[in-house]
């Protein structure tokens, strides 16, 4: 007989907005033998990821690789760029960017965070405005999260690039797409970001611990004369060997080998269309919350996430609850909400190696779950991202 502890059959459903599900092909590649990382078939490896990132980032800058977090290359980037004292100004758009402003006030910098309501983007005007005050430009660096991974809203990057031009300002532009990369649209050099921070565990669909920095020549030049300390996150040291395919230290050469092989699913597939099914699976959940008679956390249409979904639980209910009953009964893992929307929004990740049917399988789950939590909804939610989903790609609709 069935009991409750019994081990789960068939596979966990892992539909936090990262760590992804990590494809069988990159598993098999991390399982490779370990080489000796300065040997001359490492030499190969690394060339070929370094090149392979450059593409995902869409710049022709360098790029470098730590074995960290997302956390490592966030620190990276301030400490190259930044000196103690340096005024940084960034924008509240929810927990990661309120975590890096953390971050960069441990590091001795004086950080002015633009409020926001963790329902809403950055907003290019209220930083153009305050740039365009700042006439002695104390303000070094600008600081922004692409796709907050805590409400599931995006941040217009290009727009926000053009604000900063017609400010005339001198700050660095630095951008977090730890969430974003390799599944929503990114132009490091045709946006003019200075400094862009990524992670391997969300679009990149590797397990955590591969951090990125793409570095534009203005932010290198900067770090010649910034007096931060760094040791570990020096990029001169990186990108002294990083042409012949080495690293300064040892790096994690099991997740390069997964690397190679995640690139090269996201190029076989064509970013294009990788971005194209991210905002597919995007729509066709936000099409199921409002079936369900749910509320959106975003509130700006233009600003929503292709990678996540965050949903507003009605007052008096408990999204925590709901994610445990969901978790127990379905073997489904759904994103907790984090510091000021705790306990009231859960988030689905739609992101990474994910496909249709394994969408309905996650909205199947919430809907069931929204039932046995007795939290007030219509039924409908599935049907409606299967409408949806059945669709011709060229009868779909425009975000809505």
């Amino acid at each position: 007989m069935l009991t409750l502890d019994s081990h789960p059959s068939g596979r966990h459903f892992l539909q936090i907005p990262g760590p992804t599900n990590v494809p069988d092909r990159v598993l098999r590649a991390i399982d490779n033998v370990t080489i000796d990382h300065r040997g001359p078939e490492f030499a190969v490896l690394g060339k070929a990821v370094l090149a392979g990132m450059k593409k995902v980032f869409k710049t022709q800058a360098d790029v470098v690789i730590y074995p960290a977090s997302g956390t490592g290359a966030w620190e990276a980037a301030l400490v190259n760029t930044l000196s103690p004292g340096d005024l940084v100004l960034m924008a509240e758009t929810g927990h990661f960017a309120s975590l890096w402003k953390k971050m960069a006030n441990k590091l001795g910098l004086k950080v002015e965070f633009l409020p926001g309501d963790w329902r809403h983007g950055a907003d290019p005007a209220q930083i153009e405005v305050r740039l365009a005050d700042d006439k002695e430009h104390q303000i070094k660096a600008v600081c922004v999260v692409h796709n907050e991974t805590s409400t599931g809203v995006t941040s217009p990057i290009g727009q926000i690039r053009q604000a900063i031009d017609r400010s005339g300002h001198s700050a660095l532009f630095m951008v977090d797409t730890i969430s974003s990369l390799a599944s929503i649209d990114y132009r490091h050099d045709e946006w003019g970001v200075d400094v862009t921070v990524a992670g391997s565990q969300k679009g990149l669909m590797l397990p955590p611990g591969l951090s990125f920095n793409a570095i534009s020549a203005k932010a290198r030049a900067a770090s010649k004369t910034a007096a931060l300390p760094r040791s570990y996150w020096d990029w001169e040291e990186m990108l002294a060997v990083n042409p012949t395919g080495y690293f300064p230290y040892t790096p994690a050469t099991n997740l390069l080998y997964g690397l190679h092989e995640a690139l090269a699913m996201l190029f076989e597939e064509g970013l294009d269309n990788v971005f194209a099914r991210h905002h597919r699976h995007g729509e066709a959940t936000r099409r199921a919350v409002r079936a369900w008679g749910l509320e959106i956390l975003c509130l700006n249409p233009a600003e929503y996430s292709s990678v996540l979904t965050a949903v507003v639980v009605p007052d008096g209910h408990s999204a925590d609850a709901f994610r445990k009953i969901v978790l127990e009964r379905f073997n489904m893992s759904l994103g907790q909400g984090l510091s000021k929307v705790s306990g009231k929004i859960f988030r689905i990740g739609h992101l990474g190696d994910f496909n249709d049917l394994m969408l309905c399988g996650t909205l199947a789950g919430v809907e069931m779950g929204l039932g046995l939590a007795g939290i007030p909804h219509r039924n409908g939610g599935v049907q409606a991202a299967m409408d949806y989903l059945a669709k011709p790609p060229d009868a779909m609709s425009s975000p809505s």
